[in-house]
């Protein structure tokens, strides 16, 4: 059986596991090995090459979950997203991107495309057609992120897929927040899929790791900028990473119901001003991301009602866990102010809709009644200080 043909759970279990022929043990052997033989072998290893034996086996996997013909794995998530990026790029070249985009990403692009010479330009996510009105001649790729961090805002991805291909333009998407679980946009006819594995591949919020998935003819050109790039991952976290990709099919699933269930406790509740969730009938793109998601994710954001201090309610949490990060087996929150979008200025944070008070909830799978027990003891607490000032 293919694994196009296997379910989710059986590939994030199986495809792409190493055979340990001298123990029989179940789980695949780990190679630490940085040097290779070069004589009599059909392959030439090195790890900066991306092909030790468990950096191979760990890429079919992510190449069978998001349904290309390959994939290859990174140092971070943003070596994935540079590497990927200037791939297709010179001095001289054009990329458009969705304005709403993961902060990292922003300023990449904003502090460092014009020393090298490559031109850019950012318009709505939410308009197709925007994309196409500001194609150039010059115009080489179109990064797009959906869900976006941190407003959950749904870009159609098929859309702008038919548009990059009818102007034979690399289309690229950041598949971050859905995870191959609930979104597979080589299917919509996307180029080059990147995630940060940090988040819901890895699961645990113990590993930094990236990867990208696309054709093996888009991969060739990717490589040659990567093997000089150096942006290649250890193997014990290869091996760590692999292990974490077995569950992730249930993780995943386990975090969309519990984030569905604290988005209709969210969007009720008197103290609470806005949810930002794809999975809410009132969210503007419900419809769409029904329509090309398999699952609406765990991450949502939200906003107390104005008179209420966003950074004090997080203080007062004592289950959900104030964090840098996303998308572990545990429920976090932040400010995208001070941290994902930190570097970003407030002009600009407020023309992609970020307000100060906008905190982003990554929902793990603790049991959602204890994490509405730890919300409303938190409001309490908020607001009995407000009420003493």
């Amino acid at each position: 059986m293919s694994s196009s043909k296997k379910g989710i759970n059986t590939i994030c279990t199986h495809v792409g596991e190493l055979e340990d022929k001298t123990y029989k043990g179940a789980v695949s052997p780990l190679y630490m090995s940085t040097s290779y033989a070069f004589e009599g072998v059909d392959i030439k290893r090195y790890p900066r090459y991306f092909n030790t034996p468990n950096q191979i086996a760990l890429s079919q996997k992510i190449a069978a979950l998001e349904h290309a013909e390959t994939a290859m794995i990174f140092g971070s998530g943003m070596a994935a997203v540079s590497t990927a990026i200037l791939a297709f790029l010179k001095a001289g070249d054009h990329i458009i991107l969705q304005q709403m985009l993961y902060g990292g990403t922003y300023n990449l692009i904003t502090e460092q495309f014009d020393n090298f010479g490559i031109e850019y330009s950012f318009v709505d996510g939410s308009q197709p057609q925007a994309f196409e009105k500001a194609i150039r001649p010059t115009t080489r790729v179109v990064y797009i992120e959906t869900p976006s961090n941190p407003l959950l805002t749904i870009t159609d991805i098929k859309a702008f897929a038919d548009i990059a291909k009818h102007h034979g333009i690399i289309s690229m998407i950041d598949n971050t927040f859905a995870s191959p679980v609930n979104q597979n946009p080589i299917d919509f006819g996307i180029d080059v899929v990147i995630h940060s594995a940090t988040k819901y591949m890895g699961g645990h919020s113990d590993i930094l790791a990236g990867a990208v998935a696309c054709s093996s003819e888009h991969m060739e050109q990717i490589f040659k900028l990567a093997k000089n790039l150096g942006g290649s991952l250890s193997d014990y976290t290869v091996w760590l990473l692999e292990r974490s990709l077995k569950t992730m099919g249930i993780r995943v699933k386990a975090q969309n119901e519990n984030a569905q269930k604290m988005a209709e406790f969210l969007v009720k509740h008197s103290d609470i001003a806005q949810v930002y969730y794809p999975g809410l009938p009132s969210h503007p793109d419900h419809a769409l991301a029904k329509s090309q998601m398999h699952g609406f994710g765990g991450m949502m954001s939200f906003e107390l009602k104005k008179d209420l201090d966003a950074s004090l309610f997080q203080r007062s949490l004592k289950l959900i866990k104030s964090s840098m990060s996303l998308a572990g087996v545990e429920s976090t929150v932040l400010s995208p102010t001070q941290t994902s979008h930190a570097l970003l200025s407030a002009e600009e944070r407020a023309k992609q809709g970020i307000k100060d008070g906008l905190i982003r909830f990554s929902v793990g799978i603790e049991e959602t009644e204890d994490l509405m027990a730890d919300i409303e003891q938190a409001l309490v607490a908020v607001k009995k200080l407000h009420m003493a000032t």
